[in-house]
């Protein structure tokens, strides 16, 4: 059955059909549609269990992880400030070994203040230990709410999961999507098997200590680190499960158009669908020009990526982030991969979408005629920022009138 949905709704029946049984949440925009519409579900019936609102995205976090430790299936949601307001917890939960899902709407972060998308908010939580998949599409986004619940309770994982999609380019924007029959949901996804994780008031037991030594310490957190290397295998086996069931398929690396391409554009998120359309206009004129995707962004799927990437001439790396003082998160962890690796492409750094920004097509275009010259020279052009002559000159107009005002103030005084 197919519906108009939102990413935000898309996200909420994910959790629907996963049967969440426990979400305690805490509105931030642009995430709150998510929180609105389960509480909806939950008020009428539709859903079994509890929605539970809480003081902040810290204690969220908290009570989520909790529930995931007793063996209870939870649900929350967050979004830019609100996922760094729980980023002490983001950091302790994975410890836990606690599965459950987060769905993070991107937004970008203060200061300045912006309601509009980019990945710095996700990114900061890459070391974290939980995992995450970045999505696209409205339909990604459901999909990959099941999918991240497979692979969280999986006993070869036990880690908690983000989903990302993009705040206002995603989560505002209503797309036809393919809503699974709750019995189907429940084929794939069954009930969450808790095993040995279970927690009775009558008979108490600890799965965890404190505080550790540093040997103690280093077993724990490298143990931590083999599970979810482990989930780069394990999300194969359910996104191919999945794809047998819905006929979806969800690779861990999402490959348009690559396969002879000799050259590529390679980003995250919901902008990548306008870089597919790129690519299909620029095939029109004889450019063999493709896109690579990474869904899975942790566990990072280092294999897959190397392959996706054999044999092409030059890569341009879209970077909807900024790591100050370093340039683009995705750039430095993609060259960080091929390092060493024989005939690897040369890799070109942009850096793109801050606060929403859009990217047009005829930048996507410009980019595309710099690879063919920085490969023709043997050498990427310098990592840059993508702001058009007019928008340079606005800005312009903008630093010319404050300075006068600065004066203005100055000379009153």
């Amino acid at each position: 059955m197919k519906q108009l949905l939102t990413g935000n709704a898309a996200a909420a029946w994910g959790a629907r059909l996963a049967g969440a049984d426990y979400v305690p949440a805490f509105p931030i925009t642009p995430q709150t549609e998510i929180i609105e519409l389960l509480a909806q579900w939950f008020a009428t019936g539709e859903m079994g269990g509890r929605l539970v609102m809480m003081e902040s995205e810290h204690s969220m976090l908290t009570a989520a992880a909790a529930a995931a430790a007793t063996g209870v299936r939870a649900f929350t949601a967050t979004s830019s400030q609100g996922l760094l307001y729980a980023m002490e917890m983001l950091y302790t939960v994975p410890g836990w070994r606690a599965p459950f899902v987060l769905v993070n709407v991107s937004r970008g972060l203060a200061s300045p203040i912006t309601l509009e998308s980019d990945h710095n908010d996700i990114l900061a939580a890459r070391d974290s230990g939980f995992l995450q998949i970045h999505c696209a599409g409205c339909q990604e986004v459901l999909d990959s709410v099941l999918l991240a619940y497979r692979l969280a309770e999986d006993e070869r994982v036990r880690l908690p999961v983000i989903v990302n999609l993009d705040g206002f380019t995603l989560s505002f924007t209503r797309e036809p999507v393919a809503v699974p029959l709750a019995a189907e949901a429940a084929q794939f996804l069954p009930q969450y098997d808790a095993k040995n994780i279970r927690f009775r008031a009558s008979k108490p037991i600890s799965q965890a200590v404190a505080v550790l030594g540093g040997s103690p310490y280093s077993y724990f957190r490298y143990e931590t680190h083999l599970a979810a290397l482990n989930a780069v295998d394990v999300y194969e086996e359910v996104a191919t499960d999945f794809a047998k069931r819905f006929g979806r398929r969800h690779a861990a690396v999402e490959c348009y158009r690559s396969d002879d391409a000799e050259y590529l554009y390679f980003m995250i998120g919901a902008f990548a669908s306008k870089a597919m359309d790129a690519v299909d206009r620029l095939r029109e004129t004889g450019m063999r020009i493709g896109l690579v995707r990474p869904r899975l962004l942790r566990p990072y799927p280092v294999n897959a990526l190397r392959r996706a990437l054999s044999g092409k001439k030059a890569v341009a790396v879209i970077d909807q982030n900024l790591s100050m003082g370093k340039g683009g998160v995705l750039v430095t962890e993609l060259a960080s991969a091929l390092y060493s690796e024989p005939g690897a492409p040369l890799l070109a750094s942009y850096v793109a979408g801050l606060g929403g920004r859009d990217i047009s097509q005829e930048e996507f275009f410009e980019i595309a005629g710099e690879l063919r010259g920085a490969h023709t020279r043997g050498s990427a052009p310098a990592p840059r920022l993508l702001y058009t002559a007019e928008e340079l000159r606005e800005l312009r107009k903008l630093q010319a009138i404050a300075a006068v005002e600065r004066e203005e103030i100055g000379g009153r005084k």
